[in-house]
């Protein structure tokens, strides 16, 4: 008998992969077939999401029950919640490896790690600005792409790795960049992101047009590229730049209503001279912007 060494599913003889995560493996019946134990199960989180707007994640940790976060995310803790700052690895070379891709992703390079020790305790968590919290309860080897800054914190059963759009097109004026945020179960994961959230199902072959910025997250069975606007008159004016992001099912699909970028614009108009430009995008143009013109919010 055989188990995935990934995700700690039984593997049927002469399987060549898991059934479950995909991963590889050798089959029960095969020469130099391992045996290897299921994985252990994750404790079940226990937490509370209190707010609307400005809203912060009370976990409760039962003695023993670790959780990381990206390092400055902590609203509050219990004193007999320990916490340490640590890089992730089991080498030097891993750990350093680890820190770029965190960098890259827009995260910290070490995240901090909280447990409770000796009885339950509870620690708070919020993101930066305005927005909403959003949980994923993935189950062994589940994935789910989320938008680069957005991580919050995570069961530390869950892996965070980085992911590169394949398409040059949707990277470059996507509105997330190249760079996305690859997390995969077994365990919870919390993401905030601005404004408020809509969840969307595709079915196969179903179609989301959706404004540059405004993907916080989504499967990875869900095709992401770009989209040129119907016209040139209505990219220029209007106001909503040259490219949608285009998300084809079958999966799920997490929108916020407000972005970072547009919310510093509104709130220092003065500091962000291309703020105007999703009304004037020919503005942007006259200044050599071509960043802000084909995406206002990029």
């Amino acid at each position: 008998m055989a188990f995935c060494t990934n995700c700690g599913t039984q593997l049927a003889d002469n399987a060549r992969f898991c059934v479950n995560c995909g991963q590889p493996g050798a089959s029960a019946g095969a020469p130099g077939a391992t045996y290897y134990p299921p994985a252990p199960p994750v404790a079940p989180l226990k937490y509370d999401i209190e707010g609307h707007n400005l809203q912060i994640a009370r976990v409760h940790l039962e003695t023993g029950q670790e959780i990381y976060a990206e390092a400055g995310k902590m609203i509050y803790k219990s004193a007999n919640v320990d916490w340490q700052t640590r890089m992730t690895g089991q080498t030097l070379s891993q750990k350093i490896l680890g820190a770029i891709k965190r960098k890259l992703m827009g995260e910290s390079l070490l995240f901090t790690y909280f447990q409770a020790t000796g009885a339950p305790g509870e620690v708070g968590f919020a993101g930066h600005y305005p927005g909403k919290i959003q949980v994923f309860e993935l189950a062994p080897g589940q994935t789910i792409m989320v938008q680069r800054d957005g991580f919050l914190f995570a069961q530390s059963s869950v892996t965070l790795d980085i992911a590169l759009v394949r398409r040059l097109g949707a990277g470059l004026l996507g509105g997330e960049g190249f760079i996305l945020q690859k997390l995969t179960g077994p365990g919870a994961v919390f993401v905030h992101a601005g404004g408020d959230h809509v969840d969307f199902t595709l079915g196969p072959g179903e179609t989301l047009q959706v404004q540059t910025g405004h993907l916080v997250a989504f499967e990875p069975t869900v095709n992401y590229d770009i989209q040129m606007v119907g016209s040139i008159r209505t990219a220029i004016f209007g106001g909503e730049g040259l490219f949608l992001t285009t998300l084809t099912g079958p999966g799920r699909v997490i929108l916020q209503s407000m972005t970072l970028e547009r919310l510093r614009h509104e709130l220092s108009p003065s500091e962000h001279p291309g703020a105007g430009e999703e009304r004037n995008p020919l503005g942007a143009l006259a200044r050599g912007d071509f960043g802000s013109f084909f995406s206002s919010d990029d």
